[in-house]
């Protein structure tokens, strides 16, 4: 299911062009156009879901299809042996800026703890 008005469901469909790293039946992933790090990807569901807290028990094997996809595109980019962050936001308070579940790889420099 797609929301008209979601930038993410957009670039799921190609109605928005992206700089796509990894697609398959049900995610995408793609290069951020506001990096953080020198490797910055956000990896999408291609079904509209908002939010972490969304997630249904029917959704926990898409939710480690982001993950594992997340793990191999840090091996393909160089940063699994140095180390890399996955974070994903949940709500306005957690940092979600995007209402459509993703998550971000970010690596390629030392991350801080704690984060902002």
């Amino acid at each position: 299911m797609q929301k008209d008005d979601c930038i993410f469901c957009k670039i799921a469909a190609k109605k928005i062009p992206s700089k796509a790293v990894y697609e398959d039946d049900e995610i995408v992933a793609f290069e951020d156009i506001n990096p953080q790090a020198p490797v910055h990807i956000v990896v999408i569901s291609k079904n509209h879901i908002e939010k972490l807290s969304d997630l249904a028990e029917k959704d926990s094997q898409l939710a480690g299809r982001m993950v594992m996809a997340a793990k191999n595109i840090a091996k393909e980019n160089g940063i699994q042996e140095s180390g890399y962050r996955i974070v994903m936001n949940c709500n306005k308070d957690g940092g979600q800026a995007v209402f459509h579940l993703h998550l971000h790889l970010l690596g390629g420099r030392a991350m801080k703890w704690p984060p902002g």
